[in-house]
This record gives C-alpha cells, sequence and structure tokens, in this order.
C-alpha cells in the first residue's frame, strides 16, 4: 500500500512539534552559577565568588495564573529591564491548592501535600502529560535561559497558617515530604528558596523549618544546608530575624515594609538593624511598596505610589546595607487581567504594567553599585553632617575609593572630609530616572563641602559620587572591568 508523501510529511511535522514541545523546558535550561553568602558575610556572590546583586521582582503569581507564551513574555521583558531574580510561589496566594493553574492542573490529589499531582512525560499538547509541577519546571527554565533566578517560595503563609478557612495544609507532619520533593526537583537549578509568604511564623516555627530541611535533603541527600541558598519572606513590617535568625538554614534576612510611604516606613532604619545583627547575614527588603500600590492601601486618602516612591526605597535600602533589593508592581504581582477580580484597586492590566518607570529605573541602582568595588561596600551616615529626616532622608555609603550620597528630594547636603582615603575627590552627580552621570568637579578631601543637587522636590532624587580621584574610575554607572 502507497502512503500519500504529504501525510508522512505533516506526520513527521506533527511528531516533531510534539517532541520540542515535550522537551522545550529542557531545551531552554540554562545552567545558572551557584549562589552563596561572600566571605565577609554582607552580600551574595557566585560560587567563584563573582558579586551577585539581588534585584528581584514580585511575580507573585506567576506560576499558578499565566500559560506559556504569557509567562515568557513577563520574563523577556524583565530580563530586558535588567532583573536578576523573580520572586514567585508554588502554591499560590490565590486558592493556588484548590483552584486551577492555566492548564485546569492542580498542584495536589485531593488537595494533600501528601499526593503530589505528577504524571509522567511533559508534552504541553498532551493534556494527560503536562501537570503543575511540569508547567512550573517550564517557568523556572526559561527563567534560568534568559538569567533570571527563581526566588520559590515552596507556599504562601495563608496555607500554612489557616488563611481565611482555617484550614492548615502544610503542617510538621508533611512539610519536609514535599520540601524533599522540591528540593529533588528544583535543586539543581537556578533556584533560591524563600520559606514564609506575608504571614507571621510564631507557632509555626516547626513547619517551617521542617520544609527547609526537607530541601535541604532533597537537593543533595542529607540535611546539608550549605548545598542550598534560603530566606524566609515575613509579613507587611516584619524580618525573617525575629523567628529565624540563629537557625542554620536561613543564609539571609528578607524584611517587608508593608506598602507604606518611605517616611513611614523609615526602612533604612529596619534594614541597618538586621545589618548590625549578630552571626553576621546579609540583609535585603523582600518586598517595599510597589509601583502603582494604593499608599499605606488607603487610596482615597493617600492617592497611589509612583516610581520616585519605589526609587527611594531602593537607593535608601542599599545604601543602608541591604545586599540587594525587591521592585514591584501592584498589577503585576496578582497579573491583573480582564478576566480576573481586581485585588485592592490595581491601576491597569499586568501586560502595560511591566513597563512602568519604576521597573526601567531599577537597573540603574544595580548598575551604579556594581560600576565600584562591591564587596567593600558600607553604610557609613557619619559622611553626611545632617542626614535630615523623613521623605528628604539622605543616604550615605562608602567602599575602596568611592562614597555614595542620596538625596531622596534633591535637598542639598554637607559632606564631612576623610571618610575614604584621598588627596583629592572626583565628583558626579548621578540620576536615578536615567542612569545618566555628570562630573561635577575636584574636591580637595580636607575640607567640609556643601553639595545643591541639580533639580529639587518630590521626584527629584540624586545621588552624589565622589571617588578617589587617583583611581581614574569610570562614570558611575559603566560596568567594571572584571
Amino acid at each position: 500500500m502507497k502512503r500519500n508523501p504529504l501525510a508522512i510529511l505533516s506526520a513527521v511535522v506533527l511528531t516533531t512539534a510534539l517532541t520540542f514541545g515535550a522537551d522545550s523546558a529542557q531545551a531552554g535550561a540554562k545552567s545558572l552559577p551557584r549562589l552563596k553568602v561572600s566571605e565577609n558575610r554582607r552580600f551574595l556572590v557566585t560560587e567563584s565568588g563573582k558579586p551577585f546583586f539581588y534585584l528581584a521582582d514580585t511575580g507573585w503569581e506567576l506560576f499558578h495564573r499565566l500559560n506559556r507564551k504569557d509567562a515568557v513574555d513577563y520574563l523577556d521583558t524583565r530580563a530586558a529591564q535588567k532583573f536578576t531574580v523573580i520572586q514567585a510561589v508554588a502554591l499560590g496566594e490565590f486558592d493556588g491548592i484548590i483552584a486551577a493553574n492555566a492548564y485546569g492542573k492542580l498542584p495536589f490529589i485531593d488537595f494533600d501535600p501528601a499526593r503530589l499531582a505528577v504524571t509522567p512525560g511533559a508534552n504541553p499538547a498532551d493534556t494527560r502529560q503536562y501537570d503543575y509541577w511540569d508547567h512550573v519546571e517550564y517557568i523556572v527554565d526559561q527563567a534560568n535561559a534568559r538569567g533570571l533566578y527563581i526566588a520559590m517560595l515552596p507556599s504562601w503563609g495563608s496555607w500554612v497558617n489557616g488563611g481565611d478557612n482555617g484550614k492548615r495544609y502544610l503542617t510538621p507532619a508533611n512539610a519536609q515530604d514535599y520540601g524533599e520533593f522540591l528540593g529533588r526537583r528544583f535543586g539543581k537549578k537556578g533556584v533560591i528558596w524563600i520559606l514564609g509568604g506575608d504571614r507571621p511564623a510564631s507557632g509555626l516555627e516547626e513547619t517551617w523549618r521542617t520544609l527547609a530541611r526537607g530541601i535541604a535533603i532533597g537537593v543533595s541527600g542529607k540535611e546539608d544546608y550549605s548545598a542550598v541558598l534560603m530566606s524566609f519572606h515575613p509579613a507587611g513590617g516584619e524580618t525573617s530575624s525575629t523567628w529565624f535568625h540563629n537557625d542554620k538554614w536561613l543564609d539571609f534576612n528578607m524584611q517587608q515594609d508593608g506598602h507604606n510611604p518611605p517616611a513611614r516606613a523609615r526602612s533604612w532604619e529596619r534594614i541597618k538593624l538586621d545589618y548590625d545583627r549578630t552571626p553576621t547575614k546579609p540583609v535585603l527588603d523582600g518586598e517595599p511598596l510597589y509601583e502603582d500600590h494604593p499608599l499605606a492601601f488607603n487610596s482615597k486618602e493617600f492617592g497611589y505610589s509612583f516610581d520616585a516612591h519605589v526609587r527611594q526605597y531602593a537607593y535608601a535600602d542599599t545604601f543602608s546595607g541591604a545586599c540587594g533589593h525587591t521592585y514591584g508592581n501592584h498589577a503585576v504581582w496578582q497579573f491583573y487581567a480582564p478576566e480576573r477580580k481586581p485585588i485592592n484597586g490595581p491601576l491597569m492590566y499586568w501586560r502595560y504594567a511591566i513597563k512602568r518607570p519604576g521597573a526601567t529605573q531599577m537597573q540603574y541602582v544595580r548598575a551604579l553599585l556594581e560600576s565600584r568595588p562591591y564587596l567593600s561596600r558600607v553604610p557609613d551616615q557619619s559622611i553626611v553632617a545632617d542626614s535630615l529626616d523623613g521623605a528628604d532622608h539622605i543616604s550615605a555609603t562608602r567602599g575602596d575609593g568611592y562614597l555614595f550620597v542620596y538625596s531622596a528630594q534633591g535637598r542639598k547636603f554637607k559632606v564631612l572630609p576623610g571618610k575614604i582615603p584621598a588627596e583629592r575627590l572626583k565628583g558626579w552627580w548621578y540620576n536615578p530616572r536615567s542612569g545618566a552621570a555628570e562630573p561635577c568637579g575636584e574636591f580637595d578631601n580636607r575640607e567640609i563641602r556643601e553639595f545643591t543637587p541639580p533639580s529639587e522636590g518630590f521626584g527629584s532624587d540624586w545621588v552624589l559620587v565622589l571617588d578617589d580621584a587617583s583611581r581614574a574610575f569610570a562614570a558611575p554607572g559603566t560596568p567594571m572591568l572584571q
């Protein structure tokens, strides 16, 4: 019997397409360097010791709400904006255990964390194969392929503390098995583990510690916390150090500021408190005020946040000792779309929100910090004569051969002499809105000097960069030669 050549060709094309679909997640995977805490215990670095700036976006519902195409579009955008990390939740806040993902799949059988809903194969064209965890893995691999680490929250906190219905799905009885599954499946990928999820840990510490143990065992076959990089995302106004600072599994502290204006949150003080704790651990803000978020959750009285607010958090936090920073947009974290119920009044759909000004501007704080000797940086408010307060707060930091001063609203300030060893200082004004730098002269390092930023007022934030003139650094924001 003769076969139609076109039919044969069609069959080959179809088979190839299905095979590609099944293997595309693996094909897109990229081996990212393993991350660890630096030797001075202040920063994150790669295994080879290269500085790593944790610049994250809160894509909390990424695994649960987006399909493959939308997820890739989102990841492409964040990679182009120079983010390095995406924070996403395996068991999402919005019915992540009991409501199906974009492909109609649930993570567990009968909502039971002891019964993982895993099927043979991973072909997205076959609904019997492509399960919930295949979709999570696809997104992790696509993120890694774009140079993005996934900061994976195994569960939103509500599935541990009982949430609205009072039922605790994750408990000490099943948390280790669930953690081992996650560690085995994702532990060799570009993943940072973030326990917690916007809920207090009081009274639930055993569940979180058991989950951490399970992840470590799943990754390495034993309770070896050196094989993982791990933190804890707390509720608003809290820090992981409250419960877990002395735990071996907690590599760095994470805070959440509760979506208040910077003057009210005073994040620079909160970051410094964790920075000064012993044993020494890195710290960062894992959820500051989002862009386009109702200020203090009260848009009628206070309005919404702007890009200026998120910049103020980013520079104040990092200059106060944070090893990185997290950005968020109020429409993006929930991936608000026409078919979804809005949470707390998002201003636009997520596809528009991913290109808001604040998201684009976050790369400039990363570029600035990476343009000078990175691992030597320390917070130092003694650089300025008066730090001012509230919305006008001045933040200062210094490192090997340089110092930075951030004026949140362009207020003038005085720099005290001798804060870095140099005879003469070369000055620059760095624009956090554009990443542009302009020289502003050379100065004697033996006298106090007043500096007036190029503009003043809300949204007119500036960074003064003073370099040891003899070091001949390139303009701030220019990548350093490795």
